[in-house]
């Protein structure tokens, strides 16, 4: 067994999909890749997610430990999503489911 954040499991593939896993987080991470956001530049830019959903996988990405949330003692207050080096460094996984859907989907010819 495998022990991460308080939870087991069986292989390492289970961890991948359990740190990953959920609709809208691997499009939010790839869109923290290219720099910090506010909440509202995330809901702009991930097209369909309702408040609730994109606050709640935005709050799992935290506790997992791939983004960072940072909070100014503003009115009203300023809160700015960023990868972290762990969300960083999953960064390479979403790189590849990518470049196969490009591939499958005939974007580009494989070839070149």
């Amino acid at each position: 067994m495998i022990s991460w954040n308080e939870k087991q499991y069986h292989c390492p593939v289970e961890v991948s999909m359990a740190l990953l896993s959920g609709k809208w987080k691997c499009l939010m991470l790839w869109h923290l890749n290219e720099g910090t956001k506010r909440y509202n530049e995330l809901e702009r830019i991930v097209p369909g997610v309702s408040q609730k959903m994109l606050t709640q996988q935005l709050k799992e990405l935290e506790k997992d430990g791939l983004i960072s949330r940072t909070v100014y003692p503003e009115v009203p207050p300023r809160v700015e999503y960023s990868l972290t080096e762990l969300g960083q460094s999953a960064f390479p996984i979403l790189e590849m489911m990518h470049s196969w859907a490009v591939k499958q989907l005939g974007l580009i010819d494989p070839e070149a």
